[in-house]
C-alpha cells in the first residue's frame, strides 16, 4: 500500500517493529492495548512474548537481526517485553541506522503513544536542569 509520509514522499507505509508479542496475547488476553501504535504504521511483531535473553544469546540475536533487518527512517520501535531484549533490539537498529531512529514511548497520563526520534551521534548542548 503507498501512502504519503510526513516528509509528502510517496512511499510504503511504515512499519512499527514491535520487539516481543504482548504478555498474555497467547492466553487470549494481552497485558496492555497496543492498538494506539498502529496511527503509525503497520505491526511487525518480532520475537514471541516467553522469549528470554539466556546464556546464550547468539540465537535470539540472529532472530532480532533477521526481523529487523529492513528497518528505515520512518518506521519505529514499541518497546515491550524483556528489556534485556530491547537494549540488543535497539543496538542492532542503532547499527543500521548509524544512530538515528524513531521509537514510541507510551504517556500514561494522556493514554497515548508519542514518537521520539533517537539520534545517538547528535552534537547538541547538555541540559543539566
Amino acid at each position: 500500500m503507498k501512502v504519503i509520509n510526513e516528509k509528502n514522499v510517496i512511499g510504503v507505509k511504515p512499519i512499527v517493529y514491535v520487539i516481543q508479542h504482548i504478555a498474555g496475547t497467547q492466553a487470549g488476553n494481552p497485558k496492555i492495548n497496543i492498538m494506539g501504535a498502529s496511527s503509525y504504521g503497520k505491526f511487525k511483531f518480532i520475537l514471541p512474548e516467553f522469549s528470554q535473553m539466556i546464556f546464550s544469546p547468539g540465537p535470539l540475536i540472529y532472530k532480532l537481526r533477521q526481523g529487523l533487518k529492513d528497518f528505515k527512517e520512518g518506521d519505529h520501535l514499541l518497546l515491550t517485553g524483556d528489556p534485556a531484549i530491547i537494549g540488543v533490539a535497539c543496538s542492532i537498529v542503532s547499527d543500521i541506522t548509524n544512530g538515528k531512529y524513531n521509537l514510541l514511548k507510551w504517556d500514561k497520563q494522556e493514554r497515548k503513544y508519542y514518537p521520539i526520534e533517537i539520534n545517538l551521534y547528535e552534537r547538541g548542548e547538555i541540559d543539566e536542569h
